[in-house]
């Protein structure tokens, strides 16, 4: 089964354990990582069972040097060229918040 098939939670498990391996592989105990990253050993712990805030896990990630990694897990967003002009060249703040029904989108065609 691949990754993007599990649910949210074995996700978090998955990466916990990836981030378990890395540690590992730079031969690191959870007390180095965590002097280095600035939390506590139980902060390494937690994200290596997959329960980490989104700061930890990139200080954790800095000093395994694995931050390389975040622009191919989640890259810098394009904003559409469609979208640009119809804003007049600003970029979105917000989303609107309405959805189109299939009968909309069928009458914009």
């Amino acid at each position: 089964m691949c990754i993007e098939d599990k649910a949210p939670a074995a996700m978090a498990e998955e990466l916990g354990k990836r981030l378990k391996q890395a540690r590992l592989n730079s031969d690191m105990t959870q007390a180095d990582v965590a002097m280095r990253a600035g939390v506590s050993r139980k902060v390494v712990l937690n994200a290596e069972k997959g329960h980490v805030q989104l700061e930890a896990l990139l200080a954790i990630m800095q000093v395994l040097q694995l931050t390389s990694q975040i622009d191919r897990f989640l890259p810098p967003a394009i904003v559409s060229p469609v979208q640009l002009a119809k804003l007049h060249g600003r970029q979105r703040q917000r989303a609107s918040g309405q959805r189109k029904t299939h009968d909309e989108d069928a009458l914009e065609w």
